[in-house]
């Protein structure tokens, strides 16, 4: 599949051809797609960073393995070298232009860091927990980030985040049958979020987004679930809706890359799933059900022309909807189709309507270029 910046040096290529553009002009916007074309890592660059993590995996089990033999002080000393061997040979490397080999080598320190927590820990008989370990991995990682401006250190520093959630509950239930429910993970991803407009990590970004889509799904079944998914649903649904009537201004405050709208539909068929499990022995179930096909529809019909992820994944929402729907209504097959007919006639119509409008846009387009 061709890149975004391919398309648009053809498209450049084919209006010069067609006198659309003249020859300077089509010159300086190649000299602009080449200027702001996201440069994707090289095969051997990932190689690099794979070898390196494997380096430090090995190291850890290396230690791991003779921890009875080493002398205390040296256990120390040594996962101190491997930390401080990564971060300033990490930096050494970035400065000598190997940006791939030296972020590996800061995940490998990031990694020792880690491993010496719990080493350290079992070593000298330190109290706390899993969950306690993980945060101090974190703000570790976390700090990291900051003095290193590192893009793959803000993402691993969201993974422990979310890692940390995931155990506190995990733990909490398996410990007490009932906890508090660890609400600090708003706090940490608002932080984290933050932090990676200054590390200028994107995919950091995306992730937080993701997380807290996976918090308010646990929150809910953790609590009451209508409330928590409609109210997932109905910002999820804002969103977008944002997003769709202001996407440069949004997305400069976002920084989500234009993929807002990817993330609203993602939250919202969540919430919307949620609903539906809920109420599947209840009255509601083909109102929540009517809703879930709209938000699709609506979805396709303001953002799936600019984004081909939005289309797919609002077809793969489509037919789970409709299995969702055959599964609960299977033991009236009269009543399924009917349901099946009432829908294909609205998604028919809405079809038509939406050619109709995408028609005459194309032809308004169009003249507006001829003149």
């Amino acid at each position: 599949m061709a890149s975004y910046a391919t398309k648009v040096r053809q498209d450049i290529t084919r209006w010069r051809q067609a006198g659309l553009v003249d020859a300077a002009t089509a010159e300086s916007l190649l000299r602009d797609v080449e200027a702001n074309e996201r440069k994707a890592l090289s095969f051997g660059s990932i190689l690099a960073m794979m070898a390196a993590l494997l380096f430090g995996a090995a190291i850890l089990i290396f230690v791991a393995a003779n921890w009875e033999m080493i002398p205390r002080i040296a256990r120390v000393l040594l996962l101190c070298a491997v930390i401080l061997a990564g971060y300033v040979g990490g930096a050494w490397l970035k400065l000598r232009e190997h940006p791939a080999i030296g972020e590996a080598s800061w995940m490998v320190a990031a990694a020792a860091f880690g491993g010496a927590i719990a080493f350290v820990g079992q070593m000298y008989h330190l109290s706390g927990d899993e969950a306690s370990a993980l945060m101090t991995w974190g703000l570790g990682t976390t700090l990291a980030a900051i003095v290193l401006r590192s893009n793959p250190l803000t993402v691993a520093a969201v993974g422990i985040a979310d890692a940390w959630m995931v155990m506190r509950i995990t733990w909490g239930f398996r410990a007490f049958g009932g906890f508090e429910f660890p609400h600090l993970f708003v706090v940490m991803a608002a932080i984290l979020y933050a932090l990676s407009f200054w590390t200028r990590s994107q995919p950091a970004r995306h992730l937080i987004a993701l997380s807290l889509i996976l918090y308010f799904v646990l929150f809910a079944m953790d609590h009451d679930i209508m409330v928590v998914a409609i109210g997932l649903a109905v910002v999820s649904a804002a969103a977008f809706a944002a997003a769709a009537a202001a996407p440069e201004e949004v997305d400069r405050f976002v920084g989500l890359g234009g993929y807002l709208p990817l993330h609203g539909l993602i939250g919202f068929l969540t919430a919307m799933a949620m609903v539906q499990f809920e109420l599947v022995d209840g009255s509601g179930f083909g109102l929540a059900s009517a809703i879930t096909l709209a938000g699709i529809a609506a979805a396709i019909l303001l953002g799936g022309r600019q984004s081909r992820g939005l289309r797919w994944l609002a077809y793969i929402g489509f037919a789970f909807e409709l299995f969702i729907i055959y599964g609960v209504m299977m033991e009236s097959m009269l009543g399924t189709a009917g349901f099946f007919l009432a829908a294909a006639i609205i998604l028919g119509l809405l079809a038509f309507v939406i050619i109709r409008i995408e028609k005459r846009m194309a032809g308004g387009a169009v003249q507006g270029a001829a003149q």
